[in-house]
């Protein structure tokens, strides 16, 4: 209890916190618009709760790592090098994490750019069974996207109730922001395009990283607010113009 008063006393935790809840918020946008364009294609009646489920396995699964630091921190360190570079866990899950999100979000842009795909895995009368596939998409894409975000989280802090108060906060964001983010891409077909393009963006970046490439996040999250901004205007002349 004394430790918590003295954190909660001292200006730089409550500057660490902050900050890291800013990250976590912008770190759970990537998060969010998958979990969101998943759970648009259920039936309507199961999208809410698609959402909900999918959210509330991110914020599971982000405290269950920040209960395992020490291992967390130790995915950081490199396990096997290929023509001397080196390959850590942290890396290999990236990598992964990446190109499955660039398979699907190809995949989704092959749908809404072909007049005739072909059966997709969430048409037709099997509903049960495309809530199971999409709620497992999403429990991988948590997995990836929570890896980062602890490892972020350890980078900025080290105090443990900081990182879960800042988890925590974000993570609620995103259960805030679901719907509502999900019936603006379900009202905007441009949009959708739009966001299958962040994540294809978003994989490539990913992928980028596991193989020890850094790009700056701010550089990514500035073309997506100029692209979202251009589109924005667009909608607005359409809408004038209708």
């Amino acid at each position: 209890m004394d430790a918590l008063v003295t954190l909660a006393s001292d200006p730089a935790v409550w500057a660490a916190l902050g900050a890291l809840i800013a990250m976590e918020v912008v770190l759970g946008i990537d998060n969010l618009i998958f979990i969101s364009i998943l759970t648009n294609k259920l039936p309507e009646h199961q999208r809410s709760r698609g959402r909900r489920i999918g959210i509330g396995l991110a914020l599971v699964l982000r405290l269950a790592l920040l209960g395992t630091v020490a291992v967390i921190v130790k995915l950081t360190a490199p396990v096997f090098s290929v023509l001397g570079h080196a390959f850590s866990w942290r890396d290999l899950i990236l990598i992964a994490g990446g190109l499955f999100l660039v398979w699907k979000a190809t995949k989704e842009i092959h749908h809404k750019v072909d007049p005739d795909p072909g059966p997709d895995l969430f048409d037709g009368g099997r509903a049960a069974a495309n809530f199971g596939s999409v709620i497992v998409q999403i429990l991988l894409l948590d997995l990836v996207f929570s890896v980062d975000s602890i490892i972020t989280a350890v980078g900025m802090t080290e105090h443990l109730p900081v990182m879960v108060i800042a988890v925590i906060v974000a993570v609620l964001t995103m259960l805030l922001a679901a719907d509502p983010l999900a019936r603006f891409i379900e009202n905007n077909p441009t949009i959708v395009m739009l966001a299958l393009g962040f994540l294809l963006m978003i994989g490539g970046t990913l992928i980028a990283e596991g193989f020890g490439v850094h790009v700056p996040k701010g550089y990514i999250y500035a073309a997506m607010a100029f692209s979202a901004l251009v589109e924005a205007l667009n909608m607005l002349s359409r809408r004038k113009a209708s």
